[in-house]
This record gives C-alpha cells, structure tokens and sequence, in this order.
C-alpha cells in the first residue's frame, strides 16, 4: 500500500489548546475580568511567547494552561485531554509528569542542600533510585551549564543568574513536554538575561519541548516562534510573518490579575 501523500496526511491535534476561555476574579460587589474567551493552540516543540504589561491577564493565561486554575467557561485541552474536567489529583499529576511550570517566585531550597540535591530531589515522585536521579539531574544540569561550575555547591551560595539555570535544570529534568515560564527570574544585568533565555531556546528547541513563556520585556520574548499579546482580554498572535491575526474581540472589561 503506497503512503499517502504529505497534503492528505492528517495534521497532528495541538498539544495545548484554548477555547473560548474565561477567568473572573471577584474584586469587593464586582468582578474583575482577566480572560475573556480566550482561544489559541500551541503544538509540540513550539516556542511562543505571550507579551503584556502587568496585570494584563497573561499571568492568569499561564496558570490556566498549566492546569494550576480552572476557567470559570470555556476549555482547555492537553494533548487532546479537557483538562477542565478532571480531578486536583489529575491535574497534579499532569502538572508533575508532562508540564513544568518556572517562575521566579518558585525557588524553594532547603537549607545547607546542593545543587544536585536540589535538581535530583524534583523526582522523589518518580519511582528512581536516588543513585539514577542523579544521574538524570547531572545531565540536566551540564544542559543548561551548570554542572561546570559545581553541583556539590550549596544552593545558598548561587547567583541570581545561576539560581534561574538551576531552577531550569529542575524543571528539565522531569522530560515534560510543555514547559510555562512566568517572567524569568531577575537578572543583574541585561546581558545574563539574553543568555538565560537564549539557554532557554535552546534546552527546549533540542528536546523537542513546546514553550510558552511570558513577559512585560519585548526582549525577553527575542527569538520565540510565535508571539501573543494580551491586554484587557483581547489576545493577539503576530506570526513569523509578520502578519497580526486576532483570535477574540476585545471586550469592554477592566484589566484583572497579572
């Protein structure tokens, strides 16, 4: 039997998709409107970026894709699964086994604990002996370049540069297939945030990981395939053409949680 053409080859379905999805939160005898109908897809091994100012909504956008909140209407799906529909228990489990949500407010070391500890540590969950977790967490760590510079120090010594590489590492070494970025963490200097999010590009582009990372900072979103913008429910999506599609109209709402 002869293949079928390239054209007539079904097209895989997204990997994340939104439809038609809204998120209130209630602010004294009102509420305030984060998302309104919100619709767009990401496909496996994609990097998109979501760009808006604080408040904007994209904060809320990131949350709902990774499962942490649910919408108040319409649906989000992962891999084809309504996420919206299934347990906390489920959505943990997702969370720990193919999304991994970064942001700078998640660094969470214990005291006195190494940077190997700390990678390896994010798959206690995972059934490995601690000897093959970090195996795996080394290998995490030599990604994003932080092996070289010791994994035997202790966390509390890191830079802010190299605490965001570690948290990185963390967040790789559980293989997911999305990774979320809120805001990558701060940086000292405009030069180490170009290269953190180049590293970012990277690690993911290579694993064939999709990205959805967000940020008030055009440069930080530099080099992504796709850009959205997002501001008092209206979401936009500029492709690599250059082209800006609108995917929902804009609604009179005010502005709600970032």
């Amino acid at each position: 039997m002869r293949p079928a053409p390239p054209s007539l080859l079904a097209e895989p379905p997204p990997l994340l998709s939104f439809q038609n999805v809204s998120k209130r939160y209630p602010d004294g005898g009102r509420e305030i409107v984060a998302l309104d109908e919100v619709s767009f897809e990401l496909h496996a091994g994609a990097a998109v970026g979501v760009y808006g100012a604080r408040r904007s909504g994209k904060s809320t956008l990131l949350r709902l894709a990774a499962a942490i909140e649910s919408p108040d209407a319409g649906v989000v799906r992962f891999a084809g699964r309504d996420v919206t529909r299934i347990s906390s228990r489920e959505r943990a489990r997702l969370l720990r086994s193919s999304v991994a949500f970064l942001t700078s407010a998640g660094w969470l070391a214990s005291p006195g604990e190494t940077v190997l500890d700390h990678v390896a540590m994010s798959l206690g969950s995972e059934g490995l002996t601690m000897r093959e977790a970090k195996r795996r967490a080394l290998l995490a760590l030599d990604a994003v370049g932080v092996a070289a510079l010791g994994a035997e120090e202790i966390t509390a010594s890191l830079s802010l540069r190299e605490r965001a590489l570690v948290m990185l590492a963390r967040a790789l070494v559980r293989e997911p297939r999305l990774l979320i970025v809120d805001e990558p963490a701060p940086m000292p200097s405009l030069g180490d945030r170009e290269r953190f999010c180049a590293i970012l590009r990277t690690v993911t582009g290579e694993r064939g990981i999709a990205l959805l990372i967000a940020s008030e900072d055009m440069a930080t979103l530099r080099g992504v395939g796709a850009l959205m913008s997002i501001s008092a429910g209206e979401l936009c999506c500029s492709e690599e053409r250059g082209t800006v599609v609108r995917l929902r109209p804009k609604r009179a709402a005010a502005s709600g949680p970032s």
